[in-house]
């Protein structure tokens, strides 16, 4: 009988092959992005320091306090749009996009494309 891998697997190894690759600094740091099951959650970090700058999740309730649902596509735009404004508020304009695994689509693209409209370059 063969045996399927998994979803979660799938993206583990994606993950570790970009490792290697995708490194921040202080001046233009790691964007990672992270979803479970209910919720989204965003950093930027500075792998040299190892520390980070800044963070956000959808558990936040000043911001997504009025939305249907905290993992929807409506959610990735706004923690998008969010990130941008509170990154370029702290003098970030540049970063590295680390997807973390995931396939660049749906959420995790939306979340992309609104934090390029909102100034961040990528």
């Amino acid at each position: 009988m063969i045996k399927t891998i998994g979803k979660n697997k799938n993206r583990i190894f994606r993950k570790q092959r970009l490792k290697g690759k995708v490194s921040g600094t202080e001046s233009k740091p790691r964007l990672i992005m992270f979803k479970s099951l209910k919720n989204l959650y965003v950093q930027l970090i500075d792998d040299e320091k190892q520390n980070t700058i800044l963070s956000l999740s959808t558990l936040n309730k000043e911001y997504f306090g009025k939305l249907k649902s905290k993992k929807n596509k409506d959610a990735a735009k706004k923690i998008g749009e969010i990130i941008a404004e509170k990154s370029i508020e702290k003098g970030i304009k540049n970063v590295v996009f680390d997807r973390n695994g995931y396939k660049y689509h749906g959420k995790i693209k939306l979340f992309a494309d609104s934090a390029r409209n909102k100034g961040l370059i990528f």
